[in-house]
């Protein structure tokens, strides 16, 4: 059987999961692959793109709010709970796709990352049938200019990476509107995408909370983020195909496509892509352009 290779995208609302899967299928394509995405969000209604495989011809998220006089997270549970007790649907309708890659959009409810347990055993389920999946969680860049609001994207892709057990690779998204707010940043870009020396974000949220329960319980989150050490961020701009490729390189490298992928391949590019692909002088010129 062979191996079908694709990404898990992932995030809070807002954070630009629809766009990011029709952007980065319409540059996978144009790289040369066969791109299938996959729509496991029943209440995804404004899609740009037209989904392969779609959760609303297995459930619907109005029928069952309807039906079971559920509110809207309600319904999405449980559309996501029927969806794992019939992952044989979606898994027949995954391995029709042998020749293609798979971009699966996902819910914005991230309590079904943190501590749910369905996503995480799809994704099981899938892996058992040889589709490898890298799980990409997207932030949106705006929260950088609240040092409380990045502080809660840290934990909550620390709480994520530790409760999906899949290759993770985290995207800062809509790098294009951060001139809008740099008067707002504490710190330059760098410091928020490789999470740097985050004593420096106490001081500013000591500044803010004055309650002393407030400063123990950043300190703590502070610590636990920096013992895992797991989150860093990959800065994206979808109109910029340099950062595209960046994140396309991380993620064919965190789940193993660049050895297992159906695109012809020399040494050189096998190489590239296992070191990210964008040079530092690269990365940090198209950064620079934000500011």
């Amino acid at each position: 059987m062979s191996v079908i290779f694709g990404q898990l995208v992932i995030g809070p609302p807002g954070s630009g999961k629809t766009t990011y899967c029709n952007v980065m299928g319409k540059f996978l394509e144009s790289l040369g692959r066969k791109v299938a995405i996959v729509n496991i969000d029943p209440a995804n209604e404004n899609m740009a793109y037209k989904p392969t495989v779609d959760i609303s011809n297995l459930v619907k998220h109005e029928e069952v709010m309807k039906n079971y006089k559920l509110g809207p997270n309600g319904a999405l549970v449980y559309c996501i709970e029927f969806l794992e007790k019939n992952i044989d649907w979606l898994s027949k309708q995954i391995l029709s796709l042998k020749d293609h890659y798979l971009l699966i959009d996902c819910p914005g409810q991230v309590e079904l990352y943190t501590h749910h347990e369905s996503i995480n055993k799809i994704a099981e389920k899938l892996g058992e049938n040889l589709v490898r999946l890298c799980c990409v969680n997207l932030m949106d860049s705006h929260h950088c200019s609240d040092p409380g609001k990045y502080l809660s994207s840290l934990m909550l892709c620390t709480l994520t990476m530790l409760q999906l057990g899949l290759p993770h690779v985290n995207v800062m998204t809509k790098l294009d509107e951060m001139k809008r707010f740099s008067d707002k940043l504490d710190f330059n870009i760098n410091f928020y995408t490789d999470v740097l020396d985050l004593n420096y974000l106490l001081e500013r949220l000591n500044e803010d909370n004055i309650v002393p329960q407030y400063k123990k319980l950043n300190e703590a989150m502070v610590s636990l983020i920096e013992d895992y050490s797991l989150v860093s961020f990959i800065p994206l701009d979808i109109s910029n195909k340099a950062l595209l490729l960046n994140v396309k390189n991380a993620i064919d490298k965190a789940n193993g496509y660049i050895f297992g992928g159906n695109e012809p391949k020399d040494v050189q590019t096998l190489l590239a892509c296992a070191v990210g692909a964008v040079s530092e002088t690269q990365r940090t010129a198209s950064l620079d352009s934000y500011m």
